[in-house]
């Protein structure tokens, strides 16, 4: 097979490592791109013709654009393009600040948008590439403490799925990934807390039992199936990435159609 090419945001640590690591061990060149960059040294070294990294704040819709165009100039064309930059507001939507809300959308959900954008014309002029849209398995619904994280990504599952509808006619294939639960240190390098209001302290108490300690496996386990999702010729609209978590979004897609359900007979009383 010919060698891909991928671009991939957050690829410093976590998830976005996990994946840069699997597409060069698979012989594929990689555009690296992160804030900072440095904690990829060592795969540099080790792929000295396959790695290039790039330095970006994905908020910052210029700098996207011209990053994007430094991964193509440097690799030739882009074939997979991971969009997987992103962080953690931790707190309840009443604490949260007008410059927290907005900066974490900044960068979970606009910083998404400006990838896409920048991209898909590269992408589009081949005829050929893919955007793998990494969100969140609680894009269905939201969750006490993670709303704005949830709502950042819920949003750009809604946008990928235009996206997808777009760009099909111009052989570009999208697929928003909604990963489950892995130890990425989102929740504690990746998190950015509100002031704790103390009315809300016995809420905190039970979903810090509910959540437990257990920080989730290790990110490369997910990386084959990013990989074989990426080899996929006609690739899904969207993937559940965890066994445990496709478990739980079934889990909620059920609970959800039985609430529509018991309530048919109030919404059916309007003719729309």
């Amino acid at each position: 097979m010919t060698a891909r090419t991928w671009f991939i945001t957050g690829a410093s640590r976590g998830l976005g490592r996990a994946f840069t690591e699997a597409a060069l061990a698979a012989g594929d060149r990689v555009a690296a791109a992160a804030r900072d960059p440095e904690p990829l040294a060592d795969l540099a070294a080790e792929h000295p013709d396959g790695l290039v990294r790039i330095t970006l704040d994905v908020s910052d819709r210029a700098a996207v654009f011209r990053a994007v165009g430094e991964a193509k100039a440097a690799l030739g064309r882009l074939d997979v393009v991971v969009n997987n930059a992103g962080g953690m507001l931790y707190g309840m939507v009443e604490e949260a600040t007008e410059q927290q809300i907005r900066d974490h959308l900044d960068v979970n959900f606009f910083g998404a948008v400006w990838v896409s954008q920048a991209v898909v014309p590269h992408l589009r002029e081949q005829g050929s590439g893919r955007i793998l849209q990494v969100t969140s398995m609680g894009t269905g619904g939201g969750m006490a403490s993670v709303g704005f994280y949830g709502a950042g990504k819920a949003a750009l599952d809604s946008v990928a799925e235009a996206l997808a509808m777009e760009v099909a006619r111009f052989g570009v294939k999208v697929t928003v990934v909604q990963m489950g639960g892995y130890d990425t240190g989102l929740f504690t390098r990746g998190t950015t807390a509100t002031e704790p209001d103390p009315a809300y302290a016995s809420l905190r108490a039970e979903l810090e039992e509910m959540w437990g300690d257990d920080a989730g496996p290790d990110p490369s386990t997910a990386a084959p199936v990013i990989m074989r999702l990426a080899d996929l010729p006609d690739p899904p609209r969207r993937l559940i990435v965890g066994s445990r978590s496709y478990d739980i979004v079934q889990q909620m897609d059920r609970e959800r159609t039985g609430l529509y359900r018991e309530w048919e007979d109030l919404s059916r009383l309007a003719p729309g």
